[in-house]
């Protein structure tokens, strides 16, 4: 089988999923051995959604606009994820960068 993505060949593997840095477990899937992209069908995507929301990540992401404070730029944190990661106003966090990502440890 080829990899729609480059078409390189695809191997069946356990391939260990993890979503917004939680591990959801390892499923069966196709790998492609050129580009490293990995495919499942639509059984194996159903369990990962159900685990997903069992780990209450499913639909977590969301976009916000970065604004002006000052001299300094914000970003609002949706309710949502703030829930998620328990936190709180005046919670000291560390910001930095990474690549092209903006990361934040609570």
């Amino acid at each position: 089988m080829k990899c729609p993505i480059c078409n390189g060949n695809l191997k069946k593997e356990k391939i260990k999923e993890e979503q917004l840095g939680v591990y959801l477990g390892e499923y069966e899937g196709l790998v492609c051995k050129s580009c490293g992209e990995s495919f499942f069908d639509s059984k194996t995507t159903e369990k990962i959604i159900e685990k997903s929301k069992e780990k209450g990540i499913f639909g977590i992401e969301a976009k916000t606009k970065i604004s002006k404070s000052g001299n300094s730029l914000s970003v609002r944190i949706p309710k949502k994820i703030a829930d998620f990661l328990k936190l709180k106003e005046g919670k000291e966090v560390r910001i930095h960068p990474s690549e092209n990502k903006i990361i934040i440890e609570s």
